[in-house]
């Protein structure tokens, strides 16, 4: 017999007081080769620390040696390097987040709770052997120009051949007019037939055929190639963004699953990654409404490419609290109240069933008993007064998520950089 929501949370609920509790979404894991690590905002702190939580135990019993972040290619090799020693490390972890992520939303990785994973993960580097270190890589796309400097330097110094390098420079002289300003190359492109794109696929299409000439130190090879696919699929995405946001999106996640496939491919088939993103890319698209509007996304490109069990998804959400984020694109960061959830919603649930935070795993015996309900969603931009008009997406949660981490009553993030 189906039961109500209500009764099915109480009784599949589990308790979450300690880090010990969360034993049971590891054991849960099984042998999945990528574990999916949500959030339902980008100012929260309990989602980071929770996570770093997360991202030990499955290090440390799963072996998983991947970490992948929302976060641009070149300021996360900057954390990469520090971790892995390929540099002097003795700056403190603080210092060198607030050196790597400079650009606006600077608090999402130069927080506090991201110092303290960088200085867990840089500890257990200290320990193991090179071919055992934990990895730290950003799969996001918004450093177009931070990546086509990376390559014209580099393959300047380093390129077999000057047809390679200048190539890079013809990149880079293609956008220039655009005043490191993406969002000009975008409406340019809406109205112009001329663009980049020609450029950037000879490019990465060359480094991809001589990428065995390069160096392997320090993994140069590897940052060279990612930053080249950083910016053919920036370019698209820019391009696109002038004319369709789902097409945008799309071109969005999709280089996310990219760059998974690369990393999953340089360290080999082998290799266990975990990856830290918003809901919005790591829960499955096909189970929320983003699926009429003809977008997807991270979780579900993953689980059509990898078999049944091998790609573990984990919801986060909260009830009410605080949260760091701006009113608006670009402007500076506030700490803001997360008012209770709306009535109905999937968080609003979890509470009333009982304030404290709770656990559920979804599994073919459970899913019938949880169907489709608003779970909120915050962005880096946020308006508490008017979330009910644009925060909540409906979603069918037993099938959007492997797994869900409640915390009742959170508090925001701690920017290192005010």
């Amino acid at each position: 017999m189906k039961m109500s929501l209500d009764e099915a949370i109480q009784h599949y609920a589990l308790p979450f007081q300690t880090d010990d509790d969360l034993t049971h979404i590891v054991e849960a894991v099984g042998n999945a080769k990528i574990v999916l690590l949500g959030e339902a905002s980008h100012g929260t702190s309990e989602f980071y620390t929770v996570r770093t939580a997360l991202t030990q135990k499955l290090i440390e019993e799963k072996d998983f040696s991947l970490i992948a972040v929302e976060g641009d290619w070149p300021s996360s090799r900057q954390v990469n390097r520090y971790i892995k020693g390929y540099e002097d490390s003795k700056t403190a972890p603080e210092e060198m987040l607030s050196q790597a992520f400079e650009r606006w939303p600077t608090w999402m990785w130069a927080n506090e709770e991201v110092a303290k994973l960088v200085q867990s993960l840089k500890q257990l580097n200290d320990a193991r052997r090179p071919k055992e270190k934990i990895g730290f890589y950003g799969f996001d796309l918004y450093s177009l120009w931070e990546s086509m400097e990376e390559v014209v330097q580099y393959l300047e110094q380093a390129a077999p051949s000057h047809d390679e390098s200048q190539m890079a420079r013809n990149v880079l002289n293609c956008f220039e007019a655009f005043n490191r300003m993406p969002e000009h190359y975008a409406i340019s492109t809406a109205h112009f037939p001329e663009t980049c794109t020609n450029e950037v696929n000879k490019l990465l299409s060359s480094i991809r055929a001589n990428i065995n000439h390069y160096p392997s130190d320090f993994e140069q090879d590897l940052n060279l190639k990612m930053n080249a696919l950083v910016t053919k699929n920036a370019e698209a995405y820019y391009r696109t963004s002038a004319l369709s946001n789902s097409e945008s999106w799309n071109v969005r996640d999709e280089h996310m699953v990219e760059t998974i496939h690369e990393l999953r491919s340089y360290f080999g088939e082998r290799s266990k990654m975990i990856v830290w993103a918003h809901n919005t890319h790591i829960g499955d698209a096909r189970a929320t409404s983003m699926k009429e509007e003809g977008m997807v996304n991270v979780g579900q490109l993953l689980r059509e490419h990898y078999e049944d069990g091998e790609v573990f998804a984990v919801g986060f959400g909260t009830f009410k609290g605080s949260v760091i984020a701006a009113d608006q694109w670009g402007n500076p960061f506030e700490k803001m109240d997360v008012p209770p959830a709306q009535q109905h919603s999937w968080e609003d649930a979890l509470h009333r069933t009982g304030a404290y935070n709770k656990m559920l795993i979804f599994t073919d015996e459970n899913r019938q008993h949880f169907s489709t309900i608003d779970h909120r969603a915050i962005g880096v931009v946020y308006n508490p007064n008017y979330e009910v008009y644009g925060n909540y997406v409906p979603s069918d949660i037993a099938n959007r998520y492997d797994a869900f981490i409640h915390i009742d009553k959170t508090n925001a993030v701690r920017p290192l950089l005010t």
